[in-house]
């Protein structure tokens, strides 16, 4: 390995220090905006209220039909699809709010994030 393949990111003549800068930048920035976020989760009203109960039918239905037969497409089918009901619900049911913060701080974190993936795109090109 010599110093110049250290030189070439991504397999292209590409910036290492670019590489570097744009990669601390875009971990700080995104740690920083993660951070000022809050998620907490309501109740589960996807198809009315308390119906979280009905989304395991079909899952419930699919791990006894996987039992009794292991190759049964059927039961697959409807432990995947009783899967993604309940996971969908979750994430439908989360609510997501961004922490008061100034307009200052909301800039740097943008501009760090931003710009590091910018600076990562740019070191991966070939330079001339």
């Amino acid at each position: 390995m010599k110093l110049d393949d250290l030189k070439n990111v991504g397999g292209t003549p590409g910036g290492l220090w670019e590489f570097l800068i744009g990669l601390a930048m875009a971990v700080a920035g995104g740690y920083m905006l993660i951070s000022r976020v809050t998620v907490s989760s309501g109740f589960w009203n996807w198809g009315g209220y308390n119906t979280f109960g009905l989304s395991l039918i079909p899952l419930v239905f699919g791990i006894g039909f996987v039992f009794f037969n292991g190759r049964s497409l059927v039961g697959w089918l409807l432990v995947f699809i009783g899967s993604i009901i309940i996971v969908s619900g979750i994430i439908m049911n989360l609510q997501v709010y961004f922490q008061p913060t100034s307009l200052f701080n909301t800039i740097i974190m943008l501009v760090l994030f931003a710009g590091g993936i910018g600076l990562l795109a740019k070191s991966v090109r070939e330079h001339a």
